[in-house]
Protein backbone atom coordinates (compact mmCIF):
# COMPACT_ATOMS: atom_id res chain seq x y z
CA UNK A 1 0.00 0.00 0.00
CA UNK A 2 1.30 3.27 -0.70
CA UNK A 3 2.86 5.72 2.14
CA UNK A 4 0.51 8.47 2.63
CA UNK A 5 0.03 10.82 5.84
CA UNK A 6 -2.58 13.01 4.74
CA UNK A 7 -5.90 13.21 5.10
CA UNK A 8 -8.23 13.99 2.19
CA UNK A 9 -11.81 14.51 2.22
CA UNK A 10 -14.57 13.58 -0.22
CA UNK A 11 -18.40 14.52 0.66
CA UNK A 12 -21.47 13.23 -0.97
CA UNK A 13 -24.42 15.26 -0.35
CA UNK A 14 -28.05 13.80 -0.84
CA UNK A 15 -30.04 15.43 -2.90
CA UNK A 16 -32.66 13.06 -4.21
CA UNK A 17 -34.11 10.07 -3.74
CA UNK A 18 -32.82 7.78 -6.45
CA UNK A 19 -31.74 4.88 -5.87
CA UNK A 20 -29.02 4.54 -8.76
CA UNK A 21 -26.76 7.07 -10.13
CA UNK A 22 -23.49 7.76 -11.67
CA UNK A 23 -20.34 8.97 -10.68
CA UNK A 24 -18.03 11.21 -13.21
CA UNK A 25 -14.83 12.52 -12.62
CA UNK A 26 -13.94 11.42 -9.40
CA UNK A 27 -10.64 11.68 -8.34
CA UNK A 28 -8.85 13.08 -11.42
CA UNK A 29 -6.95 11.58 -13.67
CA UNK A 30 -6.78 8.36 -12.46
CA UNK A 31 -8.29 4.88 -14.39
CA UNK A 32 -11.91 5.01 -14.05
CA UNK A 33 -13.85 2.93 -11.96
CA UNK A 34 -15.78 0.54 -13.17
CA UNK A 35 -19.47 0.41 -14.56
CA UNK A 36 -21.46 -1.14 -12.30
CA UNK A 37 -25.03 -0.46 -11.42
CA UNK A 38 -25.33 0.83 -8.10
CA UNK A 39 -28.28 0.26 -6.42
CA UNK A 40 -29.70 1.03 -2.55
CA UNK A 41 -31.69 -2.40 -1.88
CA UNK A 42 -35.45 -1.25 -1.03
CA UNK A 43 -34.62 -2.68 2.39
CA UNK A 44 -32.06 -0.10 3.54
CA UNK A 45 -34.15 2.58 2.05
CA UNK A 46 -36.86 1.88 4.19
CA UNK A 47 -34.55 1.64 7.28
CA UNK A 48 -33.00 4.88 6.22
CA UNK A 49 -36.37 6.83 5.71
CA UNK A 50 -36.50 8.13 9.53
CA UNK A 51 -32.94 9.26 8.96
CA UNK A 52 -33.05 11.60 5.90
CA UNK A 53 -31.41 15.13 6.34
CA UNK A 54 -29.08 13.32 8.70
CA UNK A 55 -25.32 13.22 7.71
CA UNK A 56 -22.21 10.87 8.68
CA UNK A 57 -18.41 11.29 9.07
CA UNK A 58 -16.63 8.18 7.25
CA UNK A 59 -12.74 7.23 7.63
CA UNK A 60 -11.85 4.69 5.07
CA UNK A 61 -8.21 2.93 4.47
CA UNK A 62 -7.03 4.04 1.02
CA UNK A 63 -6.95 1.23 -1.29
CA UNK A 64 -4.23 0.78 -3.39
CA UNK A 65 -6.32 0.41 -6.53
CA UNK A 66 -7.49 4.06 -7.58
CA UNK A 67 -10.36 2.26 -9.70
CA UNK A 68 -11.47 0.96 -6.43
CA UNK A 69 -11.26 3.75 -4.69
CA UNK A 70 -13.72 6.09 -7.10
CA UNK A 71 -15.41 2.43 -7.23
CA UNK A 72 -16.00 2.92 -3.34
CA UNK A 73 -16.92 7.49 -4.03
CA UNK A 74 -19.68 6.17 -6.25
CA UNK A 75 -21.35 3.66 -3.74
CA UNK A 76 -21.27 6.34 -1.23
CA UNK A 77 -22.89 9.05 -3.52
CA UNK A 78 -25.12 6.96 -4.38
CA UNK A 79 -25.98 5.86 -0.81
CA UNK A 80 -26.45 9.39 -0.15
CA UNK A 81 -28.75 10.68 -3.30
CA UNK A 82 -30.85 7.40 -2.46
CA UNK A 83 -30.87 8.18 1.14
CA UNK A 84 -31.20 12.06 1.08
CA UNK A 85 -28.30 11.99 3.95
CA UNK A 86 -24.64 13.43 3.76
CA UNK A 87 -21.66 10.97 4.01
CA UNK A 88 -18.34 12.81 4.29
CA UNK A 89 -15.33 10.67 3.69
CA UNK A 90 -11.59 10.76 4.15
CA UNK A 91 -9.11 8.56 3.12
CA UNK A 92 -5.91 7.66 4.91
CA UNK A 93 -3.26 5.32 4.64
CA UNK A 94 -2.96 2.10 7.01
CA UNK A 95 0.76 2.74 6.85
CA UNK A 96 0.28 5.86 8.25
CA UNK A 97 1.71 5.46 11.99
CA UNK A 98 0.13 7.78 13.63
CA UNK A 99 -2.95 6.19 12.45
CA UNK A 100 -4.76 4.51 15.92
CA UNK A 101 -3.28 7.37 18.11
CA UNK A 102 -5.03 9.69 15.80
CA UNK A 103 -8.69 8.10 15.74
CA UNK A 104 -8.47 7.50 19.48
CA UNK A 105 -7.47 11.20 20.44
CA UNK A 106 -10.41 12.35 18.18
CA UNK A 107 -12.75 10.12 20.05
CA UNK A 108 -11.28 11.10 23.15
CA UNK A 109 -11.78 14.61 22.43
CA UNK A 110 -15.45 14.15 20.81
CA UNK A 111 -14.39 15.09 17.56
CA UNK A 112 -13.81 11.79 15.65
CA UNK A 113 -15.80 10.57 12.56
CA UNK A 114 -19.02 8.27 13.30
CA UNK A 115 -17.49 5.08 11.03
CA UNK A 116 -14.38 3.70 9.56
CA UNK A 117 -13.24 0.95 8.07
CA UNK A 118 -9.26 -0.69 8.67
CA UNK A 119 -7.41 -3.73 8.43
CA UNK A 120 -9.31 -5.93 11.57
CA UNK A 121 -5.76 -7.47 11.96
CA UNK A 122 -3.66 -4.43 12.04
CA UNK A 123 -6.20 -1.95 14.45
CA UNK A 124 -8.88 -3.15 15.30
CA UNK A 125 -7.70 -4.74 19.15
CA UNK A 126 -5.88 -1.57 19.60
CA UNK A 127 -8.64 0.33 19.05
CA UNK A 128 -11.17 -1.94 21.45
CA UNK A 129 -8.59 -2.06 23.66
CA UNK A 130 -8.21 2.07 24.15
CA UNK A 131 -11.98 1.94 24.33
CA UNK A 132 -12.31 3.84 21.10
CA UNK A 133 -15.11 1.17 19.97
CA UNK A 134 -18.94 0.34 19.90
CA UNK A 135 -20.54 -2.78 20.08
CA UNK A 136 -22.03 -3.98 16.57
CA UNK A 137 -22.93 -7.30 17.65
CA UNK A 138 -26.82 -6.28 16.40
CA UNK A 139 -25.18 -5.21 12.73
CA UNK A 140 -23.73 -8.42 12.56
CA UNK A 141 -25.85 -10.82 13.26
CA UNK A 142 -28.53 -9.06 11.01
CA UNK A 143 -25.58 -9.66 8.19
CA UNK A 144 -25.42 -13.15 8.57
CA UNK A 145 -29.26 -13.81 8.11
CA UNK A 146 -28.53 -12.16 5.13
CA UNK A 147 -24.76 -13.39 4.03
CA UNK A 148 -24.81 -16.21 5.84
CA UNK A 149 -21.13 -16.37 7.73
CA UNK A 150 -17.92 -14.33 7.62
CA UNK A 151 -14.85 -15.03 6.72
CA UNK A 152 -13.33 -16.70 9.23
CA UNK A 153 -10.45 -14.78 10.49
CA UNK A 154 -12.75 -12.46 11.63
CA UNK A 155 -14.50 -14.13 14.57
CA UNK A 156 -10.69 -14.03 15.81
CA UNK A 157 -10.19 -10.33 15.15
CA UNK A 158 -13.55 -8.70 15.43
CA UNK A 159 -14.55 -10.47 18.40
CA UNK A 160 -13.63 -9.15 22.30
CA UNK A 161 -15.99 -11.12 24.84
CA UNK A 162 -18.28 -12.36 22.88
CA UNK A 163 -19.19 -9.49 21.07
CA UNK A 164 -18.52 -7.80 17.69
CA UNK A 165 -16.57 -4.77 17.38
CA UNK A 166 -15.92 -4.56 13.90
CA UNK A 167 -18.32 -5.33 10.95
CA UNK A 168 -15.94 -7.80 8.33
CA UNK A 169 -16.32 -5.74 4.76
CA UNK A 170 -14.03 -6.88 2.26
CA UNK A 171 -11.73 -9.90 2.24
CA UNK A 172 -7.79 -9.39 1.88
CA UNK A 173 -5.84 -12.27 1.22
CA UNK A 174 -2.48 -13.32 1.97
CA UNK A 175 -0.40 -13.98 -1.17
CA UNK A 176 3.30 -15.31 -2.50
CA UNK A 177 3.90 -14.73 -6.59
CA UNK A 178 6.27 -16.56 -8.45
CA UNK A 179 7.43 -16.04 -12.34
CA UNK A 180 6.42 -19.67 -12.83
CA UNK A 181 7.87 -18.86 -16.74
CA UNK A 182 11.07 -18.86 -15.38
CA UNK A 183 11.05 -21.89 -12.82
CA UNK A 184 9.70 -23.67 -16.29
CA UNK A 185 12.99 -22.73 -17.67
CA UNK A 186 15.07 -24.44 -14.78
CA UNK A 187 12.55 -27.50 -14.50
CA UNK A 188 11.41 -26.07 -11.15
CA UNK A 189 7.73 -27.70 -9.86
CA UNK A 190 4.92 -25.58 -9.47
CA UNK A 191 3.39 -26.32 -6.01
CA UNK A 192 0.54 -24.61 -4.10
CA UNK A 193 2.94 -24.29 -1.07
CA UNK A 194 7.10 -24.58 -0.41
CA UNK A 195 9.28 -24.01 2.10
CA UNK A 196 10.56 -21.42 2.93
CA UNK A 197 14.07 -23.02 2.05
CA UNK A 198 13.07 -24.47 -1.45
CA UNK A 199 11.82 -20.32 -2.16
CA UNK A 200 15.25 -19.00 -1.13
CA UNK A 201 17.11 -22.11 -2.96
CA UNK A 202 14.86 -21.75 -6.29
CA UNK A 203 15.26 -17.70 -6.50
CA UNK A 204 18.77 -18.20 -6.64
CA UNK A 205 18.38 -21.01 -9.37
CA UNK A 206 16.37 -18.57 -11.12
CA UNK A 207 18.17 -15.57 -11.05
CA UNK A 208 20.51 -14.22 -14.26
CA UNK A 209 22.07 -10.31 -13.24
CA UNK A 210 22.65 -10.33 -16.79
CA UNK A 211 19.42 -10.56 -17.86
CA UNK A 212 18.24 -7.98 -15.13
CA UNK A 213 16.66 -10.98 -13.61
CA UNK A 214 16.57 -11.19 -9.86
CA UNK A 215 14.67 -13.98 -7.89
CA UNK A 216 14.16 -12.67 -4.61
CA UNK A 217 11.62 -9.74 -4.06
CA UNK A 218 10.68 -9.56 -0.16
CA UNK A 219 12.65 -6.69 1.65
CA UNK A 220 13.42 -6.49 5.56
CA UNK A 221 12.95 -2.34 5.10
CA UNK A 222 10.20 -0.93 7.06
CA UNK A 223 7.27 -1.83 5.52
CA UNK A 224 4.44 -3.81 6.34
CA UNK A 225 5.49 -6.27 3.40
CA UNK A 226 8.76 -7.04 5.33
CA UNK A 227 6.79 -6.97 8.96
CA UNK A 228 4.34 -9.88 7.64
CA UNK A 229 7.53 -11.45 6.15
CA UNK A 230 9.89 -11.82 9.20
CA UNK A 231 6.75 -12.47 11.36
CA UNK A 232 5.75 -15.19 8.69
CA UNK A 233 8.98 -16.96 8.89
CA UNK A 234 9.51 -16.42 12.62
CA UNK A 235 5.70 -18.04 13.04
CA UNK A 236 6.66 -21.09 10.92
CA UNK A 237 9.99 -21.68 12.25
CA UNK A 238 8.14 -22.55 16.08
CA UNK A 239 8.76 -18.68 17.38
CA UNK A 240 5.70 -16.33 17.84
CA UNK A 241 5.62 -12.58 19.48
CA UNK A 242 3.39 -13.33 22.32
CA UNK A 243 1.74 -16.46 23.65
CA UNK A 244 -1.20 -17.54 22.79
CA UNK A 245 -3.94 -15.23 24.67
CA UNK A 246 -1.99 -12.70 23.24
CA UNK A 247 -0.59 -10.93 26.60
CA UNK A 248 2.39 -12.63 27.42
CA UNK A 249 5.85 -11.31 25.03
CA UNK A 250 7.88 -14.99 24.45
CA UNK A 251 9.26 -13.50 21.53
CA UNK A 252 12.96 -14.56 22.92
CA UNK A 253 13.16 -18.21 21.65
CA UNK A 254 15.06 -20.77 20.29
CA UNK A 255 13.11 -21.25 17.27
CA UNK A 256 12.89 -17.15 16.55
CA UNK A 257 16.59 -16.88 16.69
CA UNK A 258 16.85 -19.89 14.29
CA UNK A 259 14.31 -17.96 11.86
CA UNK A 260 16.08 -14.14 12.25
CA UNK A 261 19.53 -16.52 11.61
CA UNK A 262 17.63 -17.93 8.55
CA UNK A 263 16.53 -14.32 7.49
CA UNK A 264 19.57 -12.43 7.48
CA UNK A 265 22.36 -15.03 5.89
CA UNK A 266 19.85 -13.94 2.71
CA UNK A 267 21.02 -10.55 2.77
CA UNK A 268 24.44 -10.91 4.03
CA UNK A 269 25.50 -14.11 2.92
CA UNK A 270 27.53 -13.74 -0.58
CA UNK A 271 26.58 -16.63 -2.45
CA UNK A 272 22.63 -14.88 -2.41
CA UNK A 273 23.87 -11.53 -3.66
CA UNK A 274 22.86 -12.27 -7.92
CA UNK A 275 18.87 -13.06 -6.72
CA UNK A 276 19.23 -9.63 -4.88
CA UNK A 277 17.43 -6.81 -6.92
CA UNK A 278 19.31 -3.32 -6.19
CA UNK A 279 18.07 -0.72 -3.76
CA UNK A 280 15.81 -3.96 -1.93
CA UNK A 281 17.32 -2.74 1.44
CA UNK A 282 15.98 0.41 1.02
CA UNK A 283 11.78 -0.45 -0.31
CA UNK A 284 9.14 0.88 0.89
CA UNK A 285 5.36 -1.20 0.25
CA UNK A 286 5.12 -0.07 -2.88
CA UNK A 287 8.31 -0.83 -4.22
CA UNK A 288 7.73 -4.40 -4.60
CA UNK A 289 4.89 -3.72 -6.26
CA UNK A 290 7.26 -1.70 -8.78
CA UNK A 291 9.43 -4.01 -9.18
CA UNK A 292 7.27 -6.85 -9.92
CA UNK A 293 5.64 -4.85 -12.54
CA UNK A 294 8.79 -3.98 -14.17
CA UNK A 295 9.50 -7.82 -14.82
CA UNK A 296 12.61 -8.27 -12.94
CA UNK A 297 11.66 -10.29 -9.45
CA UNK A 298 10.79 -13.87 -9.77
CA UNK A 299 9.12 -13.76 -6.38
CA UNK A 300 7.25 -11.88 -4.33
CA UNK A 301 4.89 -11.49 -1.25
CA UNK A 302 1.98 -9.06 -0.85
CA UNK A 303 -1.33 -8.55 -0.76
CA UNK A 304 -3.14 -9.53 -3.96
CA UNK A 305 -2.88 -5.30 -5.06
CA UNK A 306 0.25 -5.84 -7.22
CA UNK A 307 -2.28 -9.26 -9.08
CA UNK A 308 -5.16 -6.80 -9.41
CA UNK A 309 -2.58 -4.03 -10.82
CA UNK A 310 -0.59 -7.08 -13.57
CA UNK A 311 -4.41 -7.56 -14.38
CA UNK A 312 -6.29 -3.97 -14.67
CA UNK A 313 -2.84 -2.61 -16.73
CA UNK A 314 -2.65 -5.38 -19.06
CA UNK A 315 0.97 -6.10 -17.84
CA UNK A 316 2.67 -9.66 -19.65
CA UNK A 317 3.51 -10.30 -15.82
CA UNK A 318 -0.15 -11.53 -14.93
CA UNK A 319 0.06 -14.12 -17.54
CA UNK A 320 3.68 -15.61 -15.67
CA UNK A 321 2.07 -15.46 -12.42
CA UNK A 322 1.90 -18.56 -10.41
CA UNK A 323 -0.10 -17.17 -7.17
CA UNK A 324 0.20 -19.45 -4.26
CA UNK A 325 -0.62 -19.18 -0.61
CA UNK A 326 2.68 -19.07 1.08
CA UNK A 327 4.92 -20.93 2.68
CA UNK A 328 5.93 -23.50 5.64
CA UNK A 329 8.76 -23.93 8.00
CA UNK A 330 10.09 -26.59 10.39
CA UNK A 331 7.01 -26.39 12.89
CA UNK A 332 4.14 -26.46 10.36
CA UNK A 333 3.74 -28.24 7.01
CA UNK A 334 0.93 -25.52 5.80
CA UNK A 335 1.19 -22.11 5.07
CA UNK A 336 -0.02 -19.39 7.99
CA UNK A 337 -2.48 -17.86 4.96
CA UNK A 338 -5.91 -16.82 6.64
CA UNK A 339 -5.59 -13.19 5.28
CA UNK A 340 -7.79 -10.29 6.75
CA UNK A 341 -10.52 -8.05 6.24
CA UNK A 342 -11.03 -4.19 5.95
CA UNK A 343 -13.90 -4.04 9.17
CA UNK A 344 -16.10 -1.30 9.66
CA UNK A 345 -15.79 0.27 13.15
CA UNK A 346 -18.56 2.56 14.96
CA UNK A 347 -16.75 4.75 17.10
CA UNK A 348 -17.61 5.56 20.81
CA UNK A 349 -19.60 8.97 20.71
CA UNK A 350 -20.50 8.94 17.01
CA UNK A 351 -23.20 11.27 16.18
CA UNK A 352 -25.22 9.08 13.87
CA UNK A 353 -24.42 5.73 14.76
CA UNK A 354 -27.58 4.57 13.14
CA UNK A 355 -26.68 6.39 9.97
CA UNK A 356 -22.80 4.82 9.99
CA UNK A 357 -24.25 1.27 10.71
CA UNK A 358 -26.79 1.47 7.89
CA UNK A 359 -23.57 2.35 5.53
CA UNK A 360 -21.48 -0.53 5.97
CA UNK A 361 -24.78 -2.65 5.65
CA UNK A 362 -24.97 -0.89 2.29
CA UNK A 363 -21.42 -1.09 1.65
CA UNK A 364 -20.58 -5.26 2.17
CA UNK A 365 -22.47 -6.40 0.08
CA UNK A 366 -24.44 -6.63 -3.68
CA UNK A 367 -23.15 -3.34 -6.24
CA UNK A 368 -21.48 -1.54 -3.58
CA UNK A 369 -18.91 -4.23 -3.18
CA UNK A 370 -18.96 -5.37 -6.80
CA UNK A 371 -17.44 -2.03 -8.14
CA UNK A 372 -15.36 -2.11 -5.53
CA UNK A 373 -13.96 -5.52 -6.17
CA UNK A 374 -13.85 -4.96 -9.77
CA UNK A 375 -11.62 -2.16 -9.83
CA UNK A 376 -9.05 -3.97 -7.37
CA UNK A 377 -9.74 -7.75 -8.78
CA UNK A 378 -8.67 -10.24 -6.44
CA UNK A 379 -7.58 -7.56 -3.77
CA UNK A 380 -10.94 -6.56 -2.58
CA UNK A 381 -12.77 -10.15 -2.08
CA UNK A 382 -16.40 -10.51 -0.17
CA UNK A 383 -16.01 -11.27 3.21
CA UNK A 384 -19.62 -13.03 3.71
CA UNK A 385 -20.05 -16.82 2.06
CA UNK A 386 -23.39 -15.53 0.11
CA UNK A 387 -22.15 -12.67 -1.39
CA UNK A 388 -19.65 -14.87 -3.40
CA UNK A 389 -22.54 -16.26 -4.99
CA UNK A 390 -24.08 -13.18 -5.61
CA UNK A 391 -22.40 -12.47 -9.14
CA UNK A 392 -20.89 -14.44 -11.71
CA UNK A 393 -17.37 -12.35 -11.57
CA UNK A 394 -16.80 -13.84 -8.23
CA UNK A 395 -17.02 -17.57 -9.17
CA UNK A 396 -15.52 -16.75 -12.85
CA UNK A 397 -13.73 -13.51 -12.58
CA UNK A 398 -10.58 -14.78 -12.55
CA UNK A 399 -8.65 -18.17 -11.84
CA UNK A 400 -7.56 -17.03 -8.33
CA UNK A 401 -11.10 -16.72 -6.91
CA UNK A 402 -11.01 -20.52 -5.94
CA UNK A 403 -8.54 -20.03 -4.17
CA UNK A 404 -8.77 -16.75 -2.47
CA UNK A 405 -12.49 -18.10 -1.37
CA UNK A 406 -11.00 -20.90 0.40
CA UNK A 407 -8.76 -18.93 2.31
CA UNK A 408 -11.89 -17.37 3.55
CA UNK A 409 -12.86 -20.44 4.90
CA UNK A 410 -9.48 -21.56 6.24
CA UNK A 411 -10.01 -23.61 9.76
CA UNK A 412 -8.47 -21.88 12.51
CA UNK A 413 -6.67 -21.79 14.27
CA UNK A 414 -3.64 -23.48 12.29
CA UNK A 415 -1.50 -24.92 15.03
CA UNK A 416 2.78 -25.55 15.65
CA UNK A 417 4.69 -28.35 16.31
CA UNK A 418 5.72 -25.55 19.46
CA UNK A 419 1.93 -25.29 20.59
CA UNK A 420 1.15 -21.90 18.79
CA UNK A 421 -2.42 -21.38 17.22
CA UNK A 422 -2.58 -18.93 14.44
CA UNK A 423 -4.08 -16.61 14.32
CA UNK A 424 -4.04 -15.64 18.36
CA UNK A 425 -6.27 -13.65 20.64
CA UNK A 426 -5.91 -10.23 18.56
CA UNK A 427 -3.40 -8.59 20.98
CA UNK A 428 -2.91 -4.84 21.28
CA UNK A 429 0.86 -5.49 22.20
CA UNK A 430 1.20 -7.42 18.99
CA UNK A 431 0.03 -4.85 17.12
CA UNK A 432 1.34 -2.06 17.86
CA UNK A 433 4.67 -3.89 18.37
CA UNK A 434 4.72 -4.40 14.80
CA UNK A 435 3.35 -1.12 13.90
CA UNK A 436 6.45 0.63 15.66
CA UNK A 437 8.20 -1.75 13.24
CA UNK A 438 10.31 -3.40 16.04
CA UNK A 439 10.97 -6.23 13.78
CA UNK A 440 12.28 -4.61 10.55
CA UNK A 441 14.50 -2.58 13.23
CA UNK A 442 15.77 -6.03 14.29
CA UNK A 443 16.28 -7.20 11.06
CA UNK A 444 18.64 -3.99 9.75
CA UNK A 445 20.71 -4.76 12.91
CA UNK A 446 21.72 -8.12 12.36
CA UNK A 447 22.16 -6.98 8.96
CA UNK A 448 24.52 -4.35 9.89
CA UNK A 449 26.66 -7.38 12.44
CA UNK A 450 24.31 -7.75 15.56
CA UNK A 451 24.36 -11.12 16.65
CA UNK A 452 20.94 -12.81 15.88
CA UNK A 453 20.37 -13.98 19.96
CA UNK A 454 21.39 -10.46 20.77
CA UNK A 455 19.08 -8.43 18.33
CA UNK A 456 16.44 -10.91 19.40
CA UNK A 457 16.70 -10.16 22.90
CA UNK A 458 17.25 -7.03 22.56
CA UNK A 459 14.02 -6.66 20.63
CA UNK A 460 12.40 -8.97 23.12
CA UNK A 461 13.15 -6.33 25.93
CA UNK A 462 11.92 -3.57 23.51
CA UNK A 463 8.34 -5.56 23.02
CA UNK A 464 7.65 -5.71 26.55
CA UNK A 465 7.88 -2.33 26.89
CA UNK A 466 5.16 -1.67 23.94
CA UNK A 467 3.25 -4.38 26.22
CA UNK A 468 3.32 -2.71 29.35
CA UNK A 469 2.48 0.63 27.61
CA UNK A 470 -0.82 -1.26 25.96
CA UNK A 471 -1.47 -2.48 30.04
CA UNK A 472 0.25 -5.84 29.78
CA UNK A 473 2.28 -6.10 32.70
CA UNK A 474 5.19 -8.40 32.09
CA UNK A 475 6.56 -11.18 34.77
Amino acid sequence: MEEKTDWSRRSFLGMSALGVLGLAGCGGGGPAAPQVDVQVPQALLDQAAGLRGGSVGMLSQKLYSEAANQALDKSLQVFAQATGTTVRNDLVSGDAGDMVAKMDAEVKAGTSRDLAFVSDRRFVGQLHNLGSLTDVTDVVEEMRSLYGEPATEATNFCVFDGRWYAIPYHFIATGMYLRKDWYAEKGLPLKPHYTWEELRDNALAVSDPAKRRFGWGLTVNRSGDANGFIVNVINTYGGAIAENTGTKVVFNSPETVAAVTFIADIYTNPKYAPMLPPGIGSWTDSSNNENWLAQILGLTLNQYSVYADSKTKNNPVYANTHPFNGATGPAIDKPLAFGESNSFVVFKGAKNPDLAKLVAKFMVGGSALLGVAKGAPCLVNPSWDKVWDSDPYYTSGDPAFAALREQTRAELPMKTKTGYAFPQAPSPGEQAATAAYLLTDMMQSVIQGTRPADAVAATHARIVQVFEQQGYKQQ
